[in-house]
């Protein structure tokens, strides 16, 4: 191993969660305990973006951890419009975007609609998604932006009561979930005040069989290639990484897979808007959840770049969101991650 860091990174990706866009005056959360700057979201993505071009090593891509517009937009033409006023600020360069999806693309959008969206940022020229089975409408895709490391998108409402038709068998298997845990007549609001029972409400979701299989032939052919993968998602699946209210419902089996495998080094997520970090000594792997663009006050900002080497992984953080250094385990300790 060298002595001395590498100091030219071998790429770096911008990462940015929770815009939300609205047009609409300042208003606050679920709980009216947080402001929430519709309009100004869009200004602090337009600095984010301006901080990217600028930047003497350009990115090679974006992550948007989904939540890209506000589910005020919801409305005849007025999805459409705002997402198109979102996008173009994303289009002002040419680095490519890689989108997730939250909670807020399921209230303007439907799953099928998505699916046809530019929303969509799955690579394959033929439009197919990498799900587990033929015709599969799971968003779920991996692209390796460099020789030896991968990125895995995930659809963390693969699972869920939003973005499925209510006559769906789907949904009818996502409502006997939920049931399980929360029995109010909001399914918006938690089933306990305390508890990692919190997280069963209608605003998250989970991860399918077929996902999760898919994920894990994904993760052995990358222990197999000894290749390093950073895994996304909107929602948060580590109780330490985030409060329990936004975590994914099946949070403990995703964890399960990621703990089998040797080649996962990161999962980043957005949904909670005060974000929330965890180093996974065991596994080496680190959780980071970004905070929103939303609820961040306009002379502040809620952006990062991350710049990878081969041993680490570096985030430059801005305004809210603060620097770190993600180191990676080391290659002869992965057959158990423990660092």
């Amino acid at each position: 191993m060298d002595d001395c860091p590498q100091q030219t990174p071998l790429f770096t990706f911008g990462v940015i969660a929770d815009i939300q866009y609205a047009d609409l005056d300042d208003g606050y959360n679920y709980s009216r305990t947080k402001r929430r700057y519709y309009r100004s979201s869009l200004q602090l993505l337009r600095q984010a973006q301006d901080s990217w071009s600028e930047s003497a090593v350009k990115p090679e891509f974006i992550l948007q951890l989904g939540d890209i517009i506000d589910g005020f937009n919801k409305g005849p033409g007025a999805s459409d419009r705002a997402l198109d006023t979102v996008l173009r600020e994303f289009s002002s360069s040419s680095v490519e975007v890689h989108h997730v999806w939250g909670n807020h693309e399921f209230y303007n959008f439907s799953r099928s609609a998505l699916l046809r969206s530019k929303l969509n940022s799955t690579p394959h020229t033929d439009g197919s998604l990498s799900g587990a089975r033929p015709g599969s409408d799971i968003y779920a895709y991996s692209f390796s932006p460099f020789p030896g490391f991968t990125f895995v998108v995930l659809d963390a409402y693969d699972v869920s009561l939003l973005g499925r038709d209510k006559s769906s068998g789907q949904y009818s298997e996502a409502l006997t979930l939920i049931r399980q845990y929360n029995n109010n007549e909001d399914l918006n609001c938690p089933p306990v005040a305390e508890s990692l029972l919190q997280r069963f409400t209608m605003f998250n979701g989970g991860f399918s069989k077929d996902q999760l299989d898919w994920l894990d032939s994904v993760l052995s052919s990358a222990d197999n290639k000894q290749e390093r993968v950073t895994i996304v998602s909107h929602l948060p699946v580590h109780p330490y990484s985030t409060e329990p209210v936004c975590l994914a419902w099946n949070f403990d089996e995703l964890l399960a897979i990621i703990q089998s495998h040797s080649s996962v080094v990161c999962f980043m997520a957005g949904h909670d808007h005060d974000g929330g970090y965890y180093l996974d000594k065991t596994m080496g792997v680190h959780h980071l959840t970004l905070e929103g663009v939303i609820e961040t006050p306009p002379n502040s900002n809620a952006f990062g770049t991350v710049s990878v080497y081969k041993d680490r992984m570096v985030l430059k953080g801005n305004g809210r969101i603060r620097d770190r250094v993600l180191l990676f385990p080391c290659q002869s300790d992965a057959g158990h991650r423990a660092i």
